[in-house]
């Protein structure tokens, strides 16, 4: 089978990131100057404590005073008043970082993200040390995959070399990552197992079969 794409191959590098005792307006500069969102804070050693984000930096100009006292005061939420007193990556940093791993797939990545509400990972080697960071649009580049590259994937590395099947006996359609697969297999058994096959192939979005069998092993 194909070696699909892991983190190491999505992921952004070199990083910016920033020491424990960056302060606030350095932070601001770099998420400005490099058009991003959010800055990995390292120690020492180059291994991540944590991250600041731009909501990071607007939690604590929400918990300022309003000159004007046009505007209510906010809500004390946990650590909110912490973030507002502040002026360094080490108060304002969200804390302990949540880290991936280059050897990832895109669906652990996905699923740690997700687990813990993040957008964005910093990617770390054998000795914890920042490598890399990869975001939520990052995974989303599997998806931009040409249709034909799919199809050609699945025609060739699944059907014919995993699967052993005859090159015509299963056609393959794939419209937007949208794979469907329609023919006749000799086994029952075999159909499910070309389905969740299909669903492991880079830049496929669903897959759905109206295959046929000649053979019913599966004793159903």
């Amino acid at each position: 089978m194909k070696q699909h794409r892991c983190v190491g191959d999505l992921m952004t590098r070199p990083v910016v990131h920033v020491q424990r005792g960056t302060v606030f307006k350095e932070i601001a500069h770099l998420l400005a100057e490099y058009d991003i969102t959010a800055v990995p804070v390292v120690d020492e050693d180059e291994r991540p404590v944590g991250v600041v984000s731009e909501a990071d930096l607007l939690r604590k100009e929400a918990g300022l005073p309003d000159s004007a006292a046009l505007l209510p005061a906010p809500s004390d939420r946990p650590g909110d008043h912490a973030k507002a007193q502040a002026t360094t990556a080490e108060g304002l940093m969200t804390s302990p970082a949540v880290v991936a791993r280059p050897e990832w797939t895109v669906v652990e990545a996905a699923r740690v993200m997700e687990k813990h509400r993040v957008k964005r990972l910093p990617v770390v080697d054998e000795a914890e040390r920042l490598i890399g960071l990869v975001s939520r649009s990052d995974l989303l580049r599997v998806f931009l995959r040409r249709d034909h590259a799919i199809r050609e994937e699945i025609l060739e590395d699944v059907l014919t070399r995993t699967l052993g099947l005859a090159p015509s006996a299963v056609t393959v359609e794939v419209t937007d990552g949208c794979v469907t697969l329609s023919g006749t297999v000799e086994h029952r058994s075999v159909i499910p197992v070309a389905v969740r096959l299909c669903r492991g192939v880079d830049g496929v979005v669903d897959v759905s079969e109206r295959l046929g069998h000649n053979t019913d092993d599966t004793g159903g």
